[in-house]
């Protein structure tokens, strides 16, 4: 009977209580808020300073499409372009000659990469301009035969300066990606009964554009503003047609943002193709690609949307 009692004046039948719920509180980082509005504040100061100069913005739209600096950017694209493939050739041949086992090509190719990549650019430019003062005439028989002043252009002179420095670099940084491919993978082309050259062309080099690429979209970068370099060989490109406008309308400086604009829309550009270009020979190396800047910027719209009319809803 007491067991029976005590089981009928006993509380109910109740779950055990579980634990409470807990209260996060995310931590406060004050020291980024400082950080931004510094950052800001700097900022302010700056383009308050450069709207306060004696500078006549207004200069620069009026002359932004003028047919002068269209003509010097169509010249610096054309320039980066022909520099760019002679030094992507120039660098694959080298890197291979690099990698040989024949030890005169292997010398005669680290030499030309010592040479180039030891002397600066702009250096070699004004050698290339003024080797008529060792090369009086230039004779390729029945081919061609002229005075070297007459045969070295600006343009020529541009495009051997650029394009053969720019060999030098690329050479190194094609050996680093033909290394970057296992050796297992020649060794066994090689067992397959595949030649040395085709080798290369079928199974290293597309393997090693993953490696090659990055970089090279990076010289490419670095190629468009350092053809600003050809201007003190009269070549008319973007910068010295920005400094003739600029010295016969009276705003020398305001040509000079100008170019710089027209430099960052052109950098601008070659990095979204930069982008697209390693996203695609990223595709056997990553399980999932990154998004795409405008499958980001979709995404955002949809989570915003969602957000808004789960609101309303609410």
């Amino acid at each position: 009977m007491t067991a029976d009692i005590d089981k009928t004046d006993g509380p109910a039948d109740t779950p055990p209580a579980g634990p409470e719920a807990i209260k996060a509180i995310p931590v406060r980082h004050y020291g980024r808020y400082v950080s931004a509005v510094i950052a800001l504040a700097l900022l302010g100061a700056i383009v308050y300073a450069f709207s306060q100069g004696k500078i006549n913005w207004g200069a620069i739209p009026d002359y932004f499409f003028n047919d002068r600096v269209l003509s010097g950017v169509g010249k610096t694209l054309l320039l980066t372009v022909l520099c760019m493939l002679i030094g992507i050739v120039g660098g694959i041949l080298l890197a291979v000659m690099r990698l040989s086992k024949n030890p005169v090509t292997s010398s005669i190719a680290w030499f030309y990469i010592w040479f180039f990549r030891g002397t600066p650019v702009l250096v070699q430019l004004i050698v290339w301009f003024n080797l008529g003062l060792v090369f009086e005439y230039i004779n390729l028989g029945p081919i061609y035969k002229d005075e070297w002043s007459q045969f070295m252009t600006p343009f020529l002179t541009a495009l051997l300066g650029l394009g053969l420095n720019e060999a030098a670099y690329m050479a190194e940084i094609c050996r680093a990606g033909l290394l970057s491919v296992d050796e297992g993978q020649t060794e066994a082309s090689h067992a397959l009964g595949m030649s040395h050259g085709r080798t290369l062309r079928r199974i290293v080099i597309p393997q090693a554009m993953r490696v090659i690429v990055p970089p090279t979209g990076n010289e490419v970068i670095n190629m468009l503003k350092t053809t600003s370099l050809v201007s003190v060989v009269q070549y008319s490109e973007l910068l010295r047609v920005a400094q003739d406008i600029g010295q016969t309308s009276g705003a020398p400086a305001e040509m000079l943002f100008l170019a710089a604009a027209w430099y960052l829309v052109l950098t601008s550009v070659f990095s979204v193709g930069q982008y697209y270009l390693e996203r695609y020979y990223a595709r056997g190396s990553s399980r999932m690609l990154p998004d795409t800047p405008f499958q980001k910027i979709k995404a955002n719209l949809l989570s915003l949307s969602n957000r808004s009319s789960a609101g309303g809803t609410a």
